[in-house]
């Protein structure tokens, strides 16, 4: 694996806009996580072209998103790139990435849900990625957030002491104050104890692997193109997923984890890790650990596989940061 080069602060971090034009609306939000970025973490910010362009013009250019990927890693004085927010489509800048370019030159890049896409795509490819809070949705809040969060941002992107190990926040938020009003910017919903932890849905020995996953609905647009992984690319690996705003039900969040099952994956991955749902109802989770457990366990017999669900990444906040590896 091509590893990145150390963040510190006075790094100089690039912003793309590789999925949707959220900048463009709701520039207060925005803003809110650039000067966070900067006051908190120290970041030097840069801006590429497409970061605060329109949603149509984004979406009518994807070889442009892709084209200010490219320019990120081609520049030697850009030390990490950072999403501005996910979305739906940035499959379509696949085709445009540079990938020699990119392999040769490599450096932190992170976002989450559909930042899924450029991040499978890269590590695979051999390039260590990070799935992690984006602009808007993670350092925006900073503020608002549990100093445990932002701890654990500096532990994972400026430290060195490693094994590093992974701690449950104490509580969590569902999502964020409508971003429309200004007046609102950065602020969260209400906070939710989390005195349950995770939850082990089975598996009693500890096993290693290398991080590999993302937002299931995502890794989805993804299946049967040339920018999936091959049959022998998931040996050793930990596979984490985790469900978007649209809220999948448990029914089709097992029919996307039974196409694995059909794959062969159950066989030769060392362990499943789910984020927490968000906007589940207790009954809701209930229901869809019982559904992980029975696609996993019970049509395809991998009993001993472990499986830890609720675990503070996706779309609730504070995340953890994931390196895919």
């Amino acid at each position: 694996m091509k590893k990145v080069r150390k963040l510190q602060p006075g790094s100089k971090i690039a912003i793309i806009s590789p999925s949707s034009g959220l900048p463009y609306l709701f520039p207060e939000n925005y803003e809110l996580g650039l000067q966070n970025l900067r006051d908190i973490l120290g970041f030097e910010i840069v801006e590429m072209p497409t970061a605060r362009m329109s949603p149509d013009e984004l979406y009518q250019n994807p070889k442009l998103r892709a084209d200010d990927i490219n320019a990120c890693f081609q520049d030697d004085s850009i030390d990490g790139i950072i999403a501005s927010i996910g979305g739906y489509e940035s499959v379509r800048i696949l085709p445009y990435l540079d990938t020699e370019l990119i392999l040769n030159n490599p450096k932190m890049i992170m976002g989450f849900s559909d930042a899924t896409t450029f991040l499978t795509y890269l590590n695979q490819l051999g390039m260590v990625t990070f799935y992690g809070s984006s602009v808007l949705a993670g350092f925006a809040q900073m503020q608002h957030l549990p100093e445990t969060y932002t701890k654990h941002v500096k532990a994972v992107l400026f430290g060195s002491d490693y094994p590093y190990s992974y701690q449950p926040y104490a509580s969590y938020t569902q999502g964020y104050l409508d971003w429309s009003k200004p007046e609102f910017a950065g602020q969260c919903k209400e906070f939710i104890s989390n005195e349950s932890g995770w939850t082990y849905l089975q598996g009693d020995t500890a096993v290693e692997g290398y991080l590999w996953g993302g937002c299931i609905e995502v890794l989805e647009f993804m299946k049967s193109t040339k920018y999936w992984p091959d049959a022998d690319s998931w040996h050793d690996k930990i596979l984490f997923f985790e469900t978007s705003e649209e809220k999948p039900t448990p029914d089709q969040i097992g029919y996307m984890l039974r196409n694995y099952g059909m794959q062969g994956l159950f066989s030769k991955v060392k362990g499943i890790m789910f984020g927490r749902a968000k906007d589940y109802t207790s009954e809701e989770n209930a229901e869809l650990h019982k559904m992980i457990v029975n696609v996993v366990k019970g049509e395809f017999g991998a009993s001993d596989l472990p499986i830890v669900v609720d675990v503070d990444f996706g779309h609730t906040d504070p995340r953890v940061i994931l390196p895919l590896v």
